[in-house]
């Protein structure tokens, strides 16, 4: 990042920090609904009445994506293997059939609704893996349309935004205070990584560590999944024409280090200090993330896209939802 990066992204990062700084000082007077929960909240208050002037978005782009990339990097030194393998067998059964339900339904309804073989591609890999990310990575691998493209990580991001303010209490209100349920519900279905934080952030703490490796689970298996629509895509043309790539890890790098860093908490003793510097690190950029995205979070967008749009975002989002308290109770998960 050069000079002129750094001035153009300074202000959008210091308001995120401050929101940040303002809701952990409101967490200690009401921990009930901590620093997280309120970071949010005021974000998304400030950035639809005062704090909406263009030249923040950098800024604002930059701690939404990038600081909680670091947060999930550093949660690797605070998770092992054996908490991911406590999950169990029911945990990978779940995260698999909640991927193949939402994958074949997003696909089917968008078809049904009209939209192209890519378009309803892409949102389906969006909604199953990683919202915006799985469609960064899916749509040149079945050449999309940079319009196409624009329209579907509208559409995911408003779909994941809706579910990532309703899950958390509906999940508690049917599962009550169980941790892995909870956890499976929020990590199986929101789309971003942003949103799973976010949405866990409603609840606990610990339920942010949990649903973040349902999510994980997910984000794995993005390779998988553009590998399939790729052979589909391909498939249907009469000639394919081979396009010189690149390398390109199969998953993003915040995962890798963060499975990495993970199989060293598992195996080395690591210092108390080490890991509670690492979790207060991981804290503040998880804070000043969600501070970011409140203030992201443009209300006049659920307004402007059609009502086709919408009809597909909200029957998508209701099928995810439904699939994953059937399949939480049929596994016993929690």
């Amino acid at each position: 990042m050069n000079f002129d990066e750094v001035r153009r992204t300074l202000p959008g990062l210091g308001l995120s920090f401050i929101v940040a700084v303002i809701a952990k000082f409101l967490g200690t007077l009401v921990p009930s609904l901590g620093a997280a929960t309120i970071a949010i909240l005021l974000g998304i208050l400030l950035g639809n009445t005062i704090f909406k002037q263009s030249f923040l978005n950098i800024g604002t782009k930059f701690s939404e994506s990038r600081l909680l990339e670091y947060s999930v990097v550093l949660l690797g030194f605070t998770v092992t293997f054996q908490t991911i393998k406590s999950l169990g067998i029911s945990g990978i059964t779940y995260i698999v059939l909640m991927m193949v339900t939402i994958i074949l339904s997003a696909y089917a309804i968008g078809r049904k609704l009209g939209f192209g073989e890519k378009m309803s591609l892409m949102f389906a890999g969006g909604n199953a893996v990683c919202g915006t990310s799985a469609i960064g990575a899916i749509a040149p691998a079945i050449d999309a349309k940079d319009d196409e493209k624009g329209q579907i990580i509208t559409l995911v991001n408003l779909l994941g935004t809706v579910m990532m303010l309703v899950l958390p209490f509906l999940g508690m209100a049917i599962f009550g205070d169980n941790l892995i349920a909870n956890s499976a519900l929020l990590g199986g279905t929101l789309q971003s990584v942003a949103q799973v934080v976010a949405g866990a952030s409603f609840i606990n703490e610990k339920t942010i560590e949990y649903s973040m490796i349902f999510k994980i689970m997910r984000i794995i298996l993005l390779v998988v999944v553009v590998y399939i629509f790729e052979r589909k895509v391909n498939s249907n043309k009469k000639t394919t024409t081979k396009k010189a790539k690149g390398f390109k890890l199969p998953i993003p790098w915040y995962v890798l280090l963060f499975l990495i860093f993970c199989l060293l908490n598992s195996v080395v003793s690591l210092p108390i200090g080490f890991k509670t510097g690492a979790h207060f690190f991981s804290g503040w950029f998880e804070t000043t993330a969600l501070a970011a995205i409140g203030l992201r979070l443009d209300f006049r967008k659920f307004i402007k896209e059609g009502p086709r749009f919408l009809i597909y975002g909200i029957s998508v989002g209701v099928v995810q939802t439904i699939a994953a308290i059937v399949y939480i109770t049929i596994l016993h998960i929690g």
